[in-house]
């Protein structure tokens, strides 16, 4: 057998010869490099690692002291906004970058993750635009909280914001302002936003639903409600008056009768009319009947004033050649219908009359299209906010030179020859109904191609004691209506001048002459000759609802008054 391997001692083995220069005591430089590359890797590691934990102690801090509490939470009277104040219809290119100061309702917050959020904010009618709120990275000046809190901000509060003006990546289609949007810093509430709001402004945006307790079916042919979402009713929009009001639709319908108003006083202020105040408290039911609101007043009794008719009578006989003013009227008539309120705006004028009471009615005439065409101009985006919401034909005006001015017999006659079987058999001594005034108006339309005409000559029974009969026929007077789409919305006509005659024409409606209020008013024509003079009385209200042809009347009061209603 062979012997085993002799075991030879490890010293034993030769060691390779080292680099010609180099010690072979020292390592090698491909160990040195590797050496050095391991060093520096775990180097990086610990650099990093304490980069971690240093972000993550700072991270902590940060939300223990919360490095942004100064930048948001309620307002107090220390907070300070040091940027400048801007509005949302003033922003410009100029602003881009700039930091500026808005205050605004929250329309509408949406949070995107737990560090951004995207506000809808909105100034004023329908003036809104996007905004932005992301936490810094180093918890400043916006932090997580921040954000946070701003998302649980409740809608429609009110806040006042710091923010940069920026450019967005595209138009924001959902604001009006769709070319900016602001970047905030910070965020103050002024005034919170309950739990639950009793009417959304989503839903104070829309057409109104049901528009009574009782159903008025005729008034809401030819909305158009979006399908699929509730449409609140009439009661709860005005129930809810803040809401109500901040809705664009209703802040246009508001600006529009404004703009009624101020034309108005506009074309007549230029022909010579002088604008005065009658007294809305009177202390007699003077105009007779039982559609007076009767009150106390210290130790007797007052009224509220049916209209201000008298009293222009007296300004006529003071000397003044044309007279205008505006003001509430009062009619204690329960009328629960579109058409109705128990309070309304009056446009009145009063001038003295120099040949025929035509003159009259002319002016009347002239103000009113003076009135639809200015609104045409002047007005157009209100307009087409609110058609967004009441869809409505344009109203047709006629050609100038080309009014339709017929007479009450010969309107009737229409209705006989052309309208609905129904009134195949009107007369021309009753006073028209609101179907009739519909249908005549459909028919005008169709024949003239206008929205907008006048009826004269009314029979004496369908008018007032102050009305002067057409000296060719008694059974008439010089009295006219003014229609918009088929509804009446002005009464007007020559007045009685000479005492004698008006005592006559009071008795004959079955009045006394010698009644308080009465006599005063007879008095007035008998202490002094007045001249001949007529005018007429415009419904503020229903001129703007019938131009916009909304369902009510009370869309356009800024707080209607009905015999159901009396608040807010």
């Amino acid at each position: 057998m062979a012997e085993p391997p002799k075991e030879v001692p490890t010293d034993a083995v030769p060691k390779p010869a080292a680099p010609a220069g180099e010690d072979p005591a020292q390592p090698s430089k491909k160990g040195a490099k590797k050496a050095e590359a391991k060093a520096k890797k775990e180097a990086e590691k610990a650099r990093k690692a304490a980069e971690r934990e240093a972000a993550q102690a700072s991270s902590a801090a940060a939300a223990a002291e919360d490095l942004a509490k100064d930048n948001y939470g309620k307002i107090t009277h220390t907070t300070k906004v040091d940027a400048e104040r801007r509005h949302l219809r003033d922003l410009g290119e100029a602003d881009v970058g700039k930091t500026i100061e808005l205050q605004a309702w929250i329309q509408n917050v949406r949070m995107q993750g737990a560090k951004m959020a995207f506000l809808e904010l909105r100034e004023e009618g329908n003036w809104t635009i996007q905004a932005v709120v992301a936490a810094s990275p180093e918890g400043k000046p916006v932090s997580k909280q921040m954000v946070k809190w701003i998302g649980g901000l409740k809608l429609e509060s009110f806040v006042v914001v710091e923010a940069v003006v920026s450019k967005p990546h595209e138009p924001v289609k959902s604001a009006k302002v769709s070319g900016y949007e602001l970047h905030i810093v910070k965020t103050y509430l002024v005034a919170p936003a309950p739990e639950m709001l009793g009417l959304g402004l989503a839903a104070a945006s829309r057409a109104v639903g049901k528009l009574d307790d009782e159903e008025i079916s005729d008034a809401v042919e030819g909305l158009s409600i979006t399908e699929g979402t509730p449409a609140a009713s009439l009661a709860t929009h005005l129930n809810n008056p803040a809401i109500h009001k901040r809705a664009p639709v209703s802040q246009a319908i508001a600006d529009i009768r404004i703009e009624v108003e101020e034309l108005f006083r506009e074309y007549l202020r230029a022909r010579g009319f002088k604008n005065f105040h009658p007294p809305s408290l009177i202390g007699a039911a003077s105009e007779g009947g039982a559609n007076v609101f009767k009150l106390t007043y210290f130790e007797k009794d007052a009224y509220l004033a049916q209209s201000p008719q008298f009293y222009k009578q007296m300004e006529i006989a003071g000397g003044r050649k044309r007279v205008f003013c505006v003001g509430p009227v009062f009619r204690a008539e329960n009328s629960n219908t579109p058409r109705h309120m128990t309070e309304f705006i009056g446009l009145d004028l009063e001038m003295e009359i120099e040949k025929h009471y035509h003159e009259v009615m002319h002016m009347l005439e002239g103000v009113l299209l003076y009135i639809f065409r200015g609104l045409a101009e002047r007005c157009k985006e209100e307009i087409a906010t609110v058609r967004a919401v009441y869809p409505s034909e344009e109203f047709l005006l006629p050609a100038e030179g080309k009014e339709v001015r017929l007479t009450f017999a010969e309107g009737q006659k229409l209705l006989r020859e052309e309208g609905p079987p129904e009134f195949a058999n009107v007369s021309d001594d009753e006073d028209m109904s609101t179907a009739q005034e519909k249908a005549l108006g459909a028919l005008i339309r169709k024949k003239y191609n206008t929205d907008f005409y006048v009826l004269d000559k009314f029979p004496i029974d369908a008018r007032p004691f102050y009305a002067m009969p057409d000296p060719e026929n008694p059974k008439l007077t010089n009295a006219y209506d003014f229609f918009m789409r088929g509804q009446e919305i002005l009464s007007g006509g020559q007045r009685l001048h000479l005492p004698d005659q008006l005592e006559q024409c009071i008795r004959a409606k079955g009045l006394d002459p010698n009644e308080p209020g009465l006599k005063n008013y007879v008095d007035v024509f008998r202490s002094a000759g007045v001249p001949p003079h007529g005018g007429g009385g415009i419904g503020l209200d229903r001129v703007v609802a019938w131009y916009l042809n909304l369902p009510t009347v009370q869309l356009v009061a800024d707080y209607p008054r009905t015999p159901k209603r009396l608040t807010p």
